[in-house]
């Protein structure tokens, strides 16, 4: 529905048009009415007001009467329903061999009387939002997970622990062991820490709620090193991405052994060969194409350019085949572990 004064505007803007030369049809086209709309506005002179909400309708045959919809709210107030949502009320009458209306139409009436906002003495249900941290240079944020890698015989797995640079990619520390154990991922967190020269710097470790990363003796030590932990939210493995994303490569290479490794030593030589290739030589699409180590050593930056140089004097030898400019190769400034969403987009 148009409001007269945006109707008012749409007849002045489509007059003008006409009179200056312009299709009638041309003119309605633009504005994404048609000609025989136009002609309705303005057929008894002026511009005629939307009589759509004038118009005296026949009510519907399945209308609520008044009394029906009094015994709704009148039901809904008693004592033994108070608490009680309609999908729980109307069960319960028609166990009584009573029926007022569906379970939809309870929702609707106690809705425009203000008495669905949250029945009951449980608290209201809270969204609970992911922790959202910004990295803009390499070791300011990491995640760390675990999966499992099978073993010689079906039900028998290895564990891979695995620590990453979000800005970077960077497998910044990975071990390869039998079980899951607090005691294991606390030495890789010190090897990680000391061999990126970053003790004593703020840093953030997220991971999901495993038990090794619940542990008290893992908590402290973060603590003690000065790192600040983050969670996943319970069952939410999205909120872990960019190890998730880690292990899936991992999993989908060629030479991903299926049907398992022999031994423990087979599973780490295995580990150390996919981190190295992919730290070295898998050019990461979520970072324009540069090794996770160039980016986490700054030497993607004039890779890029260099990039970018090439494209330039290629779209100048041919300008003809260039109907746009040519491929952004500019490197990214930062990056989010989830990013904190407008309120209207999560509602």
């Amino acid at each position: 529905m148009i409001i007269p004064s945006d109707r008012a505007l749409a007849v002045e803007l489509i007059q003008d048009a006409n009179q200056n030369g312009a299709r009638l049809t041309e003119a309605c086209k633009e504005l994404n009415i048609s000609v025989r709309t136009y002609e309705r506005w303005v057929a008894e002179g002026g511009v005629k007001k939307d009589q759509r909400p004038l118009v005296k309708r026949a009510e519907p045959k399945n209308k609520l009467t008044p009394e029906e919809r009094q015994k709704i709210i009148e039901v809904a107030k008693k004592e033994e329903y108070e608490n009680l949502p309609p999908s729980q009320i109307v069960p319960k009458l028609a166990d009584q061999s009573i029926y007022i209306a569906s379970e939809s139409t309870f929702y609707r009436v106690l809705r425009m009387e203000s008495m669905q906002n949250h029945r009951g003495r449980s608290k209201r249900p809270v969204q609970k939002l992911p922790e959202s941290y910004l990295a803009t240079k390499p070791n300011q944020v990491w995640t760390w997970d675990i999966t499992w890698l099978p073993g010689p015989i079906k039900g028998a797995y290895f564990k891979f622990y695995m620590v990453v640079d979000i800005f970077s990619r960077f497998p910044v520390g990975s071990e390869v062991w039998e079980n899951e154990d607090a005691v294991y991922a606390e030495e890789l967190i010190k090897k990680a820490v000391i061999s990126e020269k970053i003790t004593g710097k703020p840093l953030v470790l997220h991971s999901d709620n495993g038990s090794p990363m619940k542990a008290a003796t893992f908590q402290a030590l973060l603590e003690k090193l000065g790192i600040t932990k983050s969670y996943s939210r319970p069952r939410v493995s999205n909120d872990n991405p960019y190890s998730e994303a880690l292990f899936r490569t991992m999993k989908y290479r060629p030479e991903y052994p299926h049907q398992g490794f022999e031994s423990l030593e087979a599973a780490r030589a295995w580990a150390s060969k996919f981190v190295k290739w992919y730290a070295h030589e898998h050019q990461h699409s979520g970072l324009n194409f540069v090794t996770p180590h160039q980016v986490h050593t700054g030497e993607h930056i004039k890779i890029l350019e260099k990039r970018k140089e090439v494209y330039e004097e290629a779209k100048s030898k041919h300008p003809e085949r260039w109907s746009r400019s040519t491929r952004d190769w500019s490197a990214h400034q930062s990056v989010a572990l989830n990013p904190m969403k407008d309120q209207q987009e999560i509602e």
